[in-house]
């Protein structure tokens, strides 16, 4: 029927407007939720879509309608899963795979349609070299983007180390190598449209290895956002490859915001986007820098008991969440104590580091999965002008965020970097579980200072003996 064509149109243009609005909305932590939802509708409306052809009827066999239902409900089952059961340390490493399992998406179509080219929607050599570059493109930012997010997985969860050679300039020779051998067999793809495309997947799927191998992790938080990127440019190249135009303004949104968001963590770091992906790892080459060392020399620590007295006599509190605070699943105790001190009238926020934990939002999401209200969370610009008048900090398993290095001392390798400015409050107290060093391998000069107690254990029975003192001193049930 004649009518179906515009609704496919409206279809698509009903996705690409939800997927929009989905983006925008995340950019928020009040509206993330139901953007996230808006984004999943767009995406459900997206997959319809494409199952429609430019008629606007659905021509597809019974025989495919069986691989695409199975596939169907195997992918939402093995995501509904994942969501109930990954906890909120392993978010990185899902989103990293997710990044993988767009980029190789792109792949297979790109392999499909280049194994077994159509006849149809061909209109001359022109339309034929579009059709080849676009599979060349969308073959090697695919596996790259596959491989890369593949080995970025298994770092963030421990499987693999930084191997030395990857710290040397052979690693760039491996890369040049792999890049051109990549840039050969994307010619010979682009002139037949079938030959050369093993060599290109390859090599590129090697280039992934290559490239995200050297990552130190304090630098894997930019690498997520950057692959990210690559997953909707992929997607893009794909859209060109089945002649998609929703799939090529999907692909290109997803791609630009992940390109800004990667720009926006290397400012927070104070990193350029070329020494994260060729410098190697920030914690290897700390060890050869001249500052950053030495030995701890005034620690002076206290207990759980000796913290609560001075939050009892706290009119300003401010918290500061890192990754500890995740590994340790710590963040309803805290909210329980942040409720104690609340109805005592004492002011409770949240300092939010724009690279605290391992991915963009990893504290937001965290905060936000105990409740924490969204008004609580202040961006390190917000706070850092009200640390002064601050009477106590509450710095859970952050590091380097709050390492005084990034202001004070010209040699070391984290100067430059914006951070938490802790050292102004009056107080601060820092909960970890030993005097380990952040994923940069740097001493931390906060702890040595005058202000600064450390409150040694894990975050969750720090805060558990935290809440039992505050509730034994009466602290909130008073008047």
């Amino acid at each position: 029927m004649t009518f179906i064509g515009p609704i496919k149109f409206a279809i698509d243009l009903l996705a690409v407007l939800l997927l929009a609005l989905g983006i925008k909305g995340l950019s928020k932590v009040r509206s993330a939720r139901e953007a996230n939802r808006l984004a999943a509708i767009a995406m459900l409306l997206a997959a319809f879509g494409v199952l429609m052809n430019s008629q606007g009827t659905i021509g597809i066999s019974i025989n495919s309608w069986v691989w695409i239902i199975s596939g169907t409900l195997i992918g939402g089952l093995l995501g509904a899963i994942t969501a109930k059961k990954v906890p909120m340390t392993a978010m990185p490493e899902i989103v990293a795979l997710f990044n993988g399992c767009g980029g190789m998406s792109s792949l297979l179509v790109a392999l499909g349609v280049a194994l077994f080219p159509s006849s149809e929607g061909s209109d001359g050599v022109a339309s034929e070299l579009v059709r080849n570059f676009s599979i060349v493109v969308s073959l090697f930012v695919g596996a790259i983007t596959f491989s890369g997010s593949i080995v970025a997985m298994a770092k963030l969860q421990g499987w693999l180390s930084t191997p030395s050679w990857t710290q040397s300039k052979a690693r760039h020779f491996f890369n040049i190598l792999c890049a051109a051998i990549a840039l050969i067999g994307g010619i010979y793809l682009s002139i037949d449209g079938q030959n050369g495309l093993s060599l290109i997947v390859v090599a590129s799927s090697l280039l992934g290895i290559g490239v995200t191998l050297p990552i130190g992790g304090a630098d894997m938080p930019v690498v997520i956002s950057l692959l990210n990127s690559y997953s909707g440019v992929a997607a893009a190249a794909a859209g060109f490859v089945v002649g998609s135009q929703l799939l090529i303004v999907a692909g290109a949104m997803v791609g630009a915001a992940g390109l800004i968001l990667t720009q926006v963590m290397c400012d927070g770091m104070n990193r350029s986007l070329v020494s994260v992906l060729f410098g190697g790892a920030l914690g290897a080459s700390s060890v050869t820098s001249g500052g950053g060392g030495g030995e701890y020399t005034n620690i002076t620590s206290c207990s759980p008991e000796e913290c609560a007295l001075t939050l009892e006599a706290a009119e300003r509190v401010v918290i500061v969440p890192g990754y500890g605070l995740a590994v340790a699943q710590a963040q309803h105790t805290l909210r329980e104590v942040t409720r104690v001190l609340e109805s005592a009238d004492i002011e409770v926020t949240y300092a939010i580091h724009p690279v605290a934990g391992r991915m963009p939002g990893h504290m937001n999401v965290l905060l936000a999965e105990a409740d924490v209200p969204y008004e609580q969370l202040k961006e390190m610009d917000v706070i850092n002008p009200e640390f002064p008048a601050t009477d106590v900090v509450l710095v859970l398993g952050a590091n380097d965020v709050v390492n005084p290095q990034a202001k004070n001392d010209q040699t070391s390798p984290l100067y430059g970097m914006p951070v938490l400015d802790v050292q102004e409050a009056r107080t601060v107290f820092v909960v970890k579980r030993g005097m380990s060093a952040g994923y940069s391998g740097i001493k931390n000069d906060l702890f040595d200072l005058q202000n600064t107690s450390m409150v040694f254990g894990d975050a969750k029975k720090v805060l558990g003996d935290l809440l039992l003192e505050l509730k034994e001193l009466g602290v909130g049930s008073k008047g």
